[in-house]
């Protein structure tokens, strides 16, 4: 078949991280994605707009597109990308495919219809859920062997493909038994073993949701594992570990032991700034909800702007009061002739808000000539009036440039002003309010309780998500509020929110610390 190829890819355990870089590289170049309800959403990321998402997935014993019509599936969007001329198509199945995935099945048919294939191993997650539970599945002087078996074999069979003896003897030598899709017969499965000559008293874990912000590990015996399941209403999906190192776990967790771990925390920054901040909270183990309420679109009018750049070496000092303002400013200086780099600012001074507009500064080849030690207009103010003096300047007489939101707060610039400078404030983008898409969704996990933290990073993602919420914004009152600082926490105030954390440092990295304080101090709900 020309110019087709199906790829089967191991989605991995849960965590997107464990995703291979094969598997990316192919998401990216994919047409056509058929995947499973085991493979992390989060994946789609790497998935390009206009490709094709068919979902095939298979959860528990409810009903499902079978493994044949999926086998068909994959045969006749092969044979569709071919006559549209060519192209890829990625299967993609949670964990590994050839770990209990029917992945076999699948290239099989592929096989027999004539169309390429090529396989990308998976990490399976007989090996990551108990890695992320803290129980190594070999471990010198514990364990020499780990064998995979399936638990899903039906209980009413006459006979068993499964030689419970040959297990039985692994068991009692301390190799480690590693069942998937097993929690339906968890019971039977330490019955059997414990019937073979196992001791009641072997050490077994239960990882479910392995690798995700949502996984949960029972460590028990044979003899009351399938009890103390059902107590903890523990379900699938979940790998059923049995041996003497599941007892290792108390010694090695990890992943549970992260400060933020079980916690859902909101961001509503816009979607181009969050991956920073979720990504600071996923490591710390949080479950990240991204719902921007902001979105960054050109100004009303780009003339003050232009105007301002074509006069740019007037200005005795350029202020930018965010990440945004910087690469605004850039973007629009980029298109005029002559110095329209770093050097068109080689006769000014130069100050930023904070610590992230800073690098960001630096990143265009601009080392700011000062930083308030706080994030806010006020803080500027006291610091550009202070590098003036140090510089020989005199504020009175200087003329400053401010190019930001085409509305922001007033603050500064009155300062300024007051102080006898010439300022020039200047719109370099405007921030919008994004599609309420999602909102339903967000309110309803609210008002269950399934979200522990909202978090604040300015004024204007306050504003916006209340006016999102629109009736529904009470709902607000169900999680904990996090502000990045005094201007957003009184942003909230203004709109009856008073009981809100505001961070002790005015930046992304203060806003985490008074997260993980607050947990610390048993103050999330």
């Amino acid at each position: 078949m020309s110019g087709v190829c199906v790829y089967l890819v191991g989605a991995g355990p849960g965590d997107p991280e464990l995703l291979t870089l094969r598997g990316a590289r192919l998401l990216e170049q994919a047409d056509v994605v058929v995947y499973d309800y085991l493979a992390n959403s989060a994946l789609a990321s790497h998935v390009k707009p206009d490709a094709r998402m068919i979902y095939v997935g298979k959860k528990g014993f409810t009903q499902h597109v079978t493994q044949d019509e999926i086998n068909e599936l994959l045969v006749h969007e092969a044979r569709a990308l071919e006559a549209a001329g060519g192209g890829s198509l990625v299967r993609l199945k949670g964990g590994d495919p050839f770990v209990f995935g029917r992945g076999g099945e699948e290239v099989l048919a592929l096989r027999e219809a004539g169309i390429p294939f090529e396989v990308v191993p998976g990490i399976t997650s007989g090996i990551a859920a108990p890695a992320y539970a803290g129980i190594p599945v070999t471990h010198r002087g514990v364990a020499s062997s780990v064998t995979f078996i399936t638990g899903h074999e039906d209980p009413t069979k006459n006979a068993s493909a499964i030689d419970w003896p040959a297990l039985a003897r692994l068991a009692q030598v301390g190799g480690t038994l590693c069942f998937y899709m097993g929690m339906r017969n968890l019971e039977l499965i330490a019955q059997r073993l414990v019937e073979n000559g196992v001791s009641a008293e072997t050490p077994a874990a239960l990882v479910r949701w392995g690798t995700t912000n949502a996984q949960q590990t029972l460590v028990a015996t044979l003899a009351d594992v399938a009890q103390r399941a059902q107590e903890a209403g523990f379900g699938a999906p979940a790998i059923i570990l049995v041996g003497p190192v599941a007892g290792l776990r108390e010694r090695m967790s990890w992943f549970e032991e992260r400060p933020l771990f079980g916690q859902t925390v909101v961001v509503t920054r816009s979607r181009s700034q969050a991956s920073v901040f979720s990504d600071r909270l996923r490591a710390l183990g949080a479950d990240v909800v991204e719902f921007p309420t902001i979105a960054f679109a050109e100004p009303d009018d780009f003339a003050p702007l232009d105007a301002a750049l074509q006069r740019i070496e007037s200005y005795d000092w350029v202020v930018f009061t965010s990440v945004n303002g910087v690469d605004a400013f850039f973007a629009r200086l980029a298109l005029y002739g002559g110095r329209c780099d770093a050097r068109a600012l080689a006769d000014a001074y130069v100050a930023a808000i904070g610590p992230a507009t800073a690098k960001r500064l630096e990143a265009y080849g601009i080392r700011p000539d000062a930083v308030p030690g706080e994030y806010r207009g006020e803080a500027v103010f006291d610091a550009l009036a202070e590098a003036s003096a140090e510089f020989g300047l005199n504020l009175e007489d200087a003329r400053v440039l401010i190019p930001r939101a085409q509305v922001a707060r007033e603050a500064l610039p009155a300062l300024l002003e007051r102080a006898g400078a010439q300022v020039d404030v200047v719109a370099a983008y405007k921030t919008v309010l994004p599609p309420a898409e999602g909102v339903d969704t967000l309110v309803t996990r609210l008002k269950a309780g399934e979200v522990d933290a909202v978090t604040f990073t300015s004024s204007s993602t306050a504003r916006n998500l209340l006016e999102l919420l629109g009736e529904n914004r009470d709902a607000l009152n169900c999680a904990r509020l996090f502000s990045i600082g005094p201007i957003t926490t009184a942003t909230l105030a203004k709109a009856g929110f008073t009981d809100v954390v505001e961070a002790t440092e005015y930046t992304i990295p203060g806003l985490v610390d008074a997260l993980v304080a607050e947990r610390l101090e048993g103050g999330s709900r």
